[in-house]
């Protein structure tokens, strides 16, 4: 291969699909590529997609046009989740040369001797049960924080998700290798790791290839935080049945875990997360709240939450609404349901109308701002370490606090990738927090 061939990346989804695409941008850089934005001309364009994100195919369609724009003699290639669960439909789509399916995406430059543009998308997918061995990948694209990958796949069967159809069964990087990973990430200065995976409280299983588990997640959070270097450790998502008390009690004594946990709830009803075949009961979510706030009152909890699950009557809404406004927490991520194939939801009655799917979608974000504003009110005039980042948006630096609250102040590029001591003091117009 042409050692001067040049090759851009586009993620679209989650932390664990940039954790992916870094370590498969790493081998281009290995084999002799040189990486551009992909808004540059390029040789080849990777798209790494996700089945989650609505309208993935109109947006993934505008991506590769994108890509022509920049170079229309450039090979385009697509893969991750929805190239495992609808790779014909993506090599349909004008301009795209190569599809890789679950397992064979970390292989890429095994598959580009020739980038001759083709008439037609090539397809190289596997069945999913095939993705059954492990890859480990960490993102260190931002100076500040990176991404690592400590495990991968779900053997959860949530009524709604096409997770375990495009990533397999629940499998999981060895400890050695999750403690090397980190301990590289710690080497190039980077302050934060964010703990990323399909299920990260599943860790452990499927660490040495078989289904039991090797060591528990806490385990793997006990021996991350002595690992020298490391500034901060956060804990991206984790299951409301898999976050044991001994993991938040080790949270809240921890040298390097911060106080922020996001915890998916989905539905405030036990009706629906009965009907989405969730492993827990609402119950047990208060119970979780309550125990993180005892032991850690200035914790932030983000949740996720869907709308308009089938069967979701207005009653059953307002009991999520209520039970969310009620609930200690910081801030909702908000996902308006949406059918995907292949799922039992979709063949379920009682389908909510998508206007008043966007209707209940909009009422929760406005209760998600009203949580977070009033999360930020109780840690006015209270001492945090906030670490910066690097970008210059229109005269300001951003960073955040251990505990998730966004501060800003003037652009003063010293303050890039470092960890300052500040008093909390008053929430500004655009709901961001001022310090001294």
């Amino acid at each position: 291969m042409n050692p001067t061939k040049k090759v851009a990346f586009y993620t679209l989804g989650c932390k664990l699909n940039f954790s992916e695409t870094s370590t498969i941008a790493r081998g281009f850089t290995e084999e002799g590529f040189d990486r551009v934005d992909f808004k540059e001309p390029a040789d080849i364009y990777v798209i790494n997609t996700c089945s989650v994100t609505e309208n993935a195919d109109k947006r993934f369609k505008r991506i590769v046009k994108q890509a022509q724009k920049s170079n229309p003699d450039a090979f385009v290639a697509a893969i991750g989740c929805y190239a495992q669960l609808k790779p014909e439909e993506l090599a349909d789509v004008n301009g795209v040369d190569l599809v890789l399916g679950a397992t064979e995406k970390f292989k890429i430059t095994d598959y580009l001797n020739d980038l001759t543009k083709n008439d037609f998308g090539e397809v190289h997918s596997c069945e999913i049960e095939e993705a059954d061995f492990y890859v480990g990948s960490y993102s260190i694209g931002d100076r500040t924080r990176a991404f690592l990958k400590v495990q991968d796949g779900c053997d959860y069967k949530c009524t709604y998700c096409t997770i375990p159809l495009a990533r397999g069964i629940s499998r999981s990087d060895t400890m050695t290798n999750v403690l090397q990973n980190a301990k590289e990430i710690a080497e190039q200065g980077i302050k934060e790791i964010v703990l990323t995976g399909v299920n990260i409280g599943d860790y452990g299983k499927g660490e040495f290839g078989n289904k039991k588990h090797e060591h528990t997640f806490l385990d793997l959070v006990t021996e991350l935080d002595k690992v020298e270097g490391i500034e901060r450790l956060r804990i991206s998502s984790i299951e409301p049945n898999l976050l044991k008390n001994d993991t938040i009690d080790l949270v809240s004594k921890s040298r390097a875990f911060v106080p922020h946990f996001h915890i998916p709830l989905q539905s405030g009803s036990n009706e629906i997360l009965k009907k989405m075949k969730r492993r827990y009961m609402k119950e047990l979510y208060v119970d979780r709240v309550s125990k993180i706030k005892e032991v850690m009152p200035h914790a932030c909890i983000g949740v996720d939450v869907i709308v308009g699950f089938p069967g979701e009557t207005n009653e059953i809404f307002l009991e999520t609404y209520n039970f969310l406004n009620e609930l200690d927490i910081s801030y909702l991520h908000v996902f308006t349901y949406s059918e995907r194939d292949n799922t039992e939801a979709a063949a379920m009655d009682d389908v909510v109308p998508n206007h008043v799917r966007a209707k209940r979608s909009k009422m929760l974000r406005g209760l998600s701002a009203k949580k977070r504003r009033a999360f930020y009110e109780t840690q006015l005039d209270t001492q945090r370490t906030v670490l910066f980042e690097g970008e210059n948006k229109e005269g300001y630096i951003h960073g955040f606090t251990e505990n998730y609250v966004k501060v800003k102040a003037p652009w003063n590029p010293e303050l890039v990738n470092t960890l300052q001591n500040v008093t909390l003091t008053k929430i500004d117009e655009d709901g961001l927090v001022r310090f001294k």
